[in-house]
């Protein structure tokens, strides 16, 4: 490991039982992944993009929630402040390099992706496995169902 890797699941392990918490947290697997094959080439499908970065909102007004907001035009800021990314490594002004919409419509002018979708979509993470799986999950994928998405791009913050 050099200077630069994060060691993330045992630096957040650390950070919490220095909170007192003394059962670390249990990180969400599964079994059998999720996934299904797409039907169709990648050059006919609709991608959208869900970020963990929410829209951006006046200071201190940020709720973790489930956001659609439009693809066009690209936002220039997100709303990050509240959320967890390793600040004295990276920053979040450039947000192409988290929410990848510009690169996507490079995609579909040659043909590579079918579509990008008009809406893209935002869940800040809550640390809550069961408000992510009951709540947040169906959400989204009734969202992405709306916009008859082929394939979603997960792009964590």
């Amino acid at each position: 490991m050099d200077q630069y890797d994060v060691p993330y699941m045992e630096r957040t392990r650390n950070f919490y039982r220095a909170q007192g918490y003394s059962k670390d947290y249990q990180w969400a697997h599964y079994d059998d992944v999720p996934f299904t094959v797409l039907q169709k080439p990648l050059s006919k499908a609709r991608i959208a993009v869900i970020t963990t970065a929410m829209p951006d909102t006046e200071p201190g007004r940020a709720q973790r929630q489930v956001y659609a907001s439009p693809s066009d035009p690209i936002p220039s800021v997100m709303y990050t402040d509240e959320l967890s990314w390793h600040k004295t490594m990276t920053h979040t002004e450039d947000v192409a390099s988290f929410l990848p919409l510009q690169q996507l419509r490079q995609c579909t002018q040659l043909n590579l992706i079918g579509d990008l979708t008009q809406r893209f979509y935002s869940i800040p993470t809550e640390y809550s496995q069961r408000n992510t799986i009951e709540k947040d999950a169906p959400e989204i994928l009734a969202l992405c169902q709306q916009d008859e998405v082929d394939v979603a791009i997960l792009v964590p913050l």
